[in-house]
């Protein structure tokens, strides 16, 4: 089976499981690079975090400047980078235990019947406009 032919749950797993083999996840790797351990892991879980938030940034870069990606030529950064917020999502969810297909699912569901949802609501004087 080709990847592109993964379900969510596929996904969730060869994401973390590459992020596992690649020593992402030992507790002994000190992200920041100055000889500090995480003490706890609701660090080490924030520290993913903003890695996702980090990568959401430079999606928003490669949309600005319109560039191609440096690793991947034929894709543009803007792609590359929504492609490391899916991996580093679905490797957070994973290792976390979260049901993301789930959630979007719960998700979807109730943003369809939400009244600020609606065209109506955000055309409004008072609407979201974005």
């Amino acid at each position: 089976m080709s990847r592109r032919d993964f379900t969510i749950d596929q996904w969730l797993d060869a994401c973390h499981s590459a992020s596992v083999k690649a020593g992402w996840w030992d507790r002994q790797v000190d992200p920041f690079g100055n000889g500090i351990i995480l003490s706890q892991d609701h660090e080490l879980y924030a520290t993913k975090i903003a890695l996702i938030h980090s990568e959401v940034s430079e999606m928003l870069e490669g949309l600005r400047k319109g560039k191609q990606d440096e690793h991947l030529p034929f894709r543009t950064q803007e792609e590359a980078e929504a492609a490391d917020i899916g991996i580093r999502l679905f490797d957070y969810c994973k290792a976390r235990g979260l049901d993301l297909a789930g959630a979007m699912a719960d998700k979807m569901d109730y943003n369809a019947e939400r009244a600020d949802h609606k065209p109506e609501a955000r055309n409004s004087a008072e609407g979201k406009k974005f």
